[in-house]
This record gives structure tokens, C-alpha cells and sequence, in this order.
């Protein structure tokens, strides 16, 4: 008999086993989120709505109505003032994002990107499922696309967590160069307004084009950009020789000279910075994740559940 310790032991890749086993930490999750100061410098928060609040019906005003409900169209019909009353939506759609390209499948620390990306992917379906919601979305990489519909149903978690196992090999439909602006551009047309869309990448080649894309997805959604990292993404290590390679290539790196060391990492911070700000702007949520980071303490971080005392 295999444990679920048993089924986490690879760095370099995922399997349907572990993505299932993940279920029980998703109990530990609801997407929306808890205000809380940034665990790790530039982390920024904000205020997801949650489901949204869709019209049940129109009926006479009664003392302490928000005035701001008053159902004119109706008001002006009988002669008399209607507030209109809403519901909380029974579901939404909640539509994931995952970048399954080249430069995910490397780490020097942890787990590839790309494992830690298709982890967190199966926690938040997990997650949405045990909410009601619909889950949907897309796996992207040199390949193509495979898309998901929003569905409800153990079912559609299933399909979309063992195309994540096997996203590699899988064939797809659409050839074509996923640039990070023909992606957003995909998710605009899928996107029904009040939707939870989550893109979970290392955002390579963001630039003008997508941030207009961006923009226009957060205008009718609530976003998360889900940042994959590995540490030396962000910082050369200290001076010296250094082989890297992934099985078909070999990069020899000297890094002995300072300003070699200090431009490469300003050019990091500067690329995530303007992701950050762009968060900022758009009321959209940031989330960061290393390869050496825990996938369900990095989401608890902000969609962890109260506890009640």
C-alpha cells in the first residue's frame, strides 16, 4: 500500500496521485481572502469580493432600504417606490490559468516551477469544487492550449488535475507561440464578468500588450497573479564558475564581476515590481511562490479558513 508521503517524491515532476491526495489540504481553503500583512517583502493583498450578489426581485420600499436599491424602472411604472432585492449567486465560475512553457521546468532549489505551478493548480480546483463553484480554465505551452469549460463536479476537477499530470506529453489542439498577451487575450473571450480568474506562471515576456489585455480582465473579474519563482531568477550567486544545464544543454555562467550581479537582479525586481504595481492599480491580488515553498502554507496565507473559538 502507498501512503500519500509516498506519492510526494519527485522534484522534476507531478503525478495524478499526488494531485488527488491533495484534496484533504484543500478542506483547509476558501477563496476569498483575509486581510493580513505581507508575510515576505513586496507581497500585496487585496480584497476579493467573494461570490457576487445577483438580482431576485423587485418589491415595494420599506423604511431602511438603501436608497441606492430603488428599482426606478419599476418606481416609474406603478407610481409607487420599489427597492430591488439580491441573492448571493449560488456559483461562479472560477477559471485557472497555468503555464506549463519551457522556463517552468527549472529549479535549482525545491521542485521545478512547473510542479509547484500544477500543485497549486489542483489546491485551488480542489478548492473550488468543495465551494459549489465551477471550475474551468486552461493549460498553455509551446504545444498549444488545452481549454476547460467552467463545470461543476468532481468530474471536471479530475479532467483538469491529469491533464496537469501529464501537460507535457499530452497533445493539443492549437499550435502557436503563447506569448503572455495572446494568453490574457484567450482568457478576456473566456471570462464571464464576475469571475475568479487565477494565472499561475513565472510571467516571462509580460510587456505592454499584455498588461492591456490584464487591464481589461480585472475590469469585470477578480484576478490573482499566482508568481512562480526560483531563487536564481532573482539573484546570481556570489562570484564564481557555474555549469547549469537540462539534459540537452550546458550554460557556463561566471558571475565574478559586481555589476554583472547587481544589473541581472535590478532587472528581476524591476519586472516584478511593475507586476506588483500593476496589482496595485487594478485592485487586482499578488501571490509569490518559490520552488522550496509549500503550496498549501503559500495559499493558507490568504485563503486559509478562520478558525472559530
Amino acid at each position: 500500500m502507498h501512503t500519500a508521503a509516498e506519492t510526494v517524491v519527485s522534484p522534476v515532476s507531478v503525478g495524478l496521485a499526488e494531485l488527488i491526495a491533495l484534496s484533504n489540504s484543500a478542506h483547509q481553503l476558501q477563496l476569498r481572502t483575509k486581510v493580513i500583512r505581507a508575510r515576505q517583502g513586496g507581497q500585496y493583498i487585496s480584497r476579493m469580493r467573494g461570490r457576487g450578489m445577483e438580482f431576485d426581485e423587485s418589491r415595494p420600499y420599506q423604511p431602511g432600504d438603501d436608497v441606492r436599491n430603488i428599482d426606478w424602472r419599476v418606481t416609474a411604472r406603478t407610481g409607487k417606490t420599489h427597492s430591488k432585492v439580491f441573492r448571493e449567486e449560488r456559483e461562479r465560475p472560477v477559471l485557472i490559468s497555468v503555464d506549463a512553457r519551457q522556463p517552468m521546468f527549472f529549479a535549482t532549489r525545491g521542485r521545478f516551477k512547473w510542479v509547484q505551478a500544477a500543485r497549486l493548480a489542483a489546491l485551488l480546483a480542489w478548492t473550488t469544487h468543495q465551494a459549489g463553484d465551477r471550475i474551468g480554465g486552461e493549460i498553455y505551452s509551446e504545444k498549444g492550449f488545452t481549454e476547460f469549460r467552467p463545470r461543476r463536479g468532481k468530474q471536471s476537477v479530475l479532467r483538469f488535475i491529469r491533464s496537469l499530470s501529464d501537460a507535457v506529453s499530452r497533445p493539443v489542439a492549437e499550435a502557436g507561440d503563447p506569448s503572455m498577451e495572446k494568453i490574457f487575450r484567450r482568457m478576456r473571450r473566456t471570462a464571464h464578468p464576475g469571475s475568479l480568474v487565477i494565472f499561475v506562471s513565472d510571467f516571462r515576456g509580460f510587456d505592454e500588450a499584455s498588461e492591456r489585455q490584464l487591464a481589461r480582465i480585472a475590469r469585470h473579474n477578480d484576478v490573482l497573479l499566482l508568481h512562480l519563482y526560483e531563487w536564481l531568477e532573482a539573484s546570481l550567486p556570489q562570484r564564481g564558475h557555474y555549469r547549469l544545464g537540462d539534459g540537452e544543454r550546458t550554460l557556463e555562467l561566471d558571475t565574478g564581476k559586481a555589476a554583472l550581479r547587481s544589473n541581472y537582479r535590478q532587472q528581476y525586481h524591476h519586472r516584478v515590481g511593475r507586476l506588483q504595481k500593476l496589482c496595485r492599480r487594478l485592485h487586482m491580488t499578488w501571490l509569490q511562490c518559490a520552488t522550496d515553498d509549500d503550496p498549501a502554507t503559500v495559499l493558507r496565507s490568504i485563503f486559509g479558513k478562520e478558525t472559530v473559538r
